[in-house]
């Protein structure tokens, strides 16, 4: 990679990992329901996890969707299916008295695996490397993942900040119930575009 598409890449991935998708409306409300520090592991699996599937990516899965399309088109089926899921568990989430004893927010190795089926990280990734590792060599696609890792938690993060200054004013079940269902509906939304769009 030249050095002058360093700055380009840095911009692209502050843009694509702090824009509204399912990573960040998934840690805005666990941020809401469990707080900062119960969801830090899902922080830190939405940024290890994304890194790493954009490194496998870059290092030649990229060359498997090439020859086997229909990969693509499952992995659609499969995102529309868990989002679908994920949606429903947020809209009928405990109040947080009750998450505190019952419930849990997505641990490390979940949010690692949640990115092989969110299509706006598999689309992202595979952006990243066809513009800024197209030579495919090594040091390039450590290098994207390297800057995509240093930009994205730090972004992501923002979201579960967020969620936690909300707790402020969801200060009854009532509002919670209402706050979780505009986020399991959002979820779907975030999704429709990207399923919809050629990646």
């Amino acid at each position: 990679m030249d050095i002058e598409n360093i700055k380009p890449l840095m911009v692209f991935a502050f843009v694509m990992s702090v824009t509204p998708g399912p990573n960040n409306l998934m840690l805005m409300a666990s941020g809401a329901n469990f707080g900062l520090l119960r969801t830090v592991p899902h922080m830190l699996g939405v940024g290890f996890g994304f890194v790493f599937m954009a490194v496998l990516l870059g290092m030649g899965l990229m060359q498997v969707f090439d020859v086997f399309p229909e990969m693509l088109t499952v992995f659609k089926v499969l995102a529309a299916v868990y989002m679908a899921y994920l949606a429903y568990k947020i809209a009928t989430a405990r109040p947080p008295k009750e998450q505190a004893a019952k419930g849990h927010p997505m641990r490390f190795y979940q949010a690692v695996l949640f990115q092989w089926v969110n299509p706006k990280a598999i689309g992202m990734a595979i952006s990243a490397m066809s513009l800024y590792a197209a030579d495919q060599t090594l040091a390039s696609v450590l290098l994207v993942g390297l800057i995509f890792g240093c930009v994205n938690l730090p972004s992501v993060s923002l979201w579960a900040i967020m969620g936690v200054q909300m707790q402020k004013v969801l200060t009854n079940p009532s509002r919670m119930r209402v706050f979780n269902g505009i986020m399991a509906f959002l979820l779907l939304l975030s999704v429709i575009p990207v399923l919809r769009a050629n990646l």
